[in-house]
Formats: C-alpha cells, structure tokens, sequence
C-alpha cells in the first residue's frame, strides 16, 4: 500500500469518526430536549448545547445522593388540605398567600427529600425529576421579586399561586384541578 492509499484511508476513518461523533452530539442534545424542555433550552441559551449537557450531568449527580421519597398518605391529605387553605387566603390576602405557597413548596420539598438551599440550586435540583414544571417555580418566583419591589399586581399574585400549584401538585404526586379566582 503506498503513502498516498494510506493517507486517504486515514483521512477517511477520520471522516468517519467525525461524523459519528456528530451524530452522537445530535442525538445527545436531542435526548436531552426531549426529557428537560424548556430548563434544557434555558440552559443552552446561557451557555450552549455541551455546556447545558455537563449542567444537567452535574444536577444528575447531585440528585442521586438524595433520599427521594413518596409521602405517606396522611403527609399527602395534610398538605393538600394545607394548600387548600393557603389557595382560599388568596382571596383576602393574595401577597400573603403567594409567601404562603413559596414557604408550601419549600417545606414539600424538604419532606420529599430535596435539600434546602438557595433558590437557583432549588430549581436546579426540582429539575431533574419534575423538569417540566420548574419553568412554573421559575415564574412563580420571579413574580415573587417583583411583589417585595412593588412591580406586581393582584392579577400578577394569582398567576404566581397558579404557577406554585403546578410544582406543588406534582411534588404532591396528585393533580390539583381548583383554579384560583376562576
């Protein structure tokens, strides 16, 4: 085999492993879309597509030395009546009812066995397992800021309390279907 038959066959395997190796990033970046949506996108816009990738690996880590556990049936029917009563203060008290709701989840997410921490890491944790409703803690929470600047409105507060439920129901393991102020 001469020099040049052994450059192309060398070029070619190249050719080959490179286009493997896109393939594979594709379909990597596509796996990740499919199960993390739009925290996935939010995450390849601050960064890009193998940053975000390292971000969720990261947060897969973290979550795994967790101790993720179900509630009993009498922790469930107690929160669910406690949600309850927080949804009912929306009428009287909406400001006080979405703290209430923020305080809901954190205390939820502590009985399922998320770690307290900041918010960031929070949301960063809730979104390996509950990926699809972290956007709503993200909305709710920002809605949150916005009330302690007095950048809020009541119209505001309620979509927050809706945004909290959809968190709360899933962490809950059960769908809340009351909508508030409908």
């Amino acid at each position: 085999m001469g020099t040049t038959t052994a450059i192309i066959l060398v070029a070619g395997v190249i050719l080959v492993l490179a286009v493997v190796f896109i393939i594979e990033i594709r379909r990597r970046n596509a796996r990740l879309a499919m199960k993390y949506g739009p925290e996935y996108q939010r995450l390849v816009q601050q960064a890009s597509p193998r940053e975000a990738a390292k971000e969720i690996d990261r947060r897969e880590r973290r979550v795994e030395l967790f101790q993720i556990r179900s509630l009993s049936d009498p922790e469930r029917s107690r929160y669910a009546a406690d949600w309850q009563r927080t949804q009912a203060r929306f009428v009287d008290d909406p400001a006080g009812a979405v703290g209430e709701a923020d305080r809901l989840v954190a205390s939820l997410m502590t009985a399922r066995g998320y770690p307290v921490a900041e918010f960031e890491q929070r949301a960063a944790d809730i979104s390996v397992d509950h990926p699809l409703v972290v956007e709503h803690y993200r909305a709710a929470h920002d809605i949150a800021l916005r009330h302690e600047r007095s950048e809020a409105n009541t119209e505001d507060l309620r979509q927050a309390l809706v945004h909290y439920r959809a968190l709360f129901s899933e962490l809950l393991e059960e769908r809340i279907p009351v909508e508030v102020g409908r």
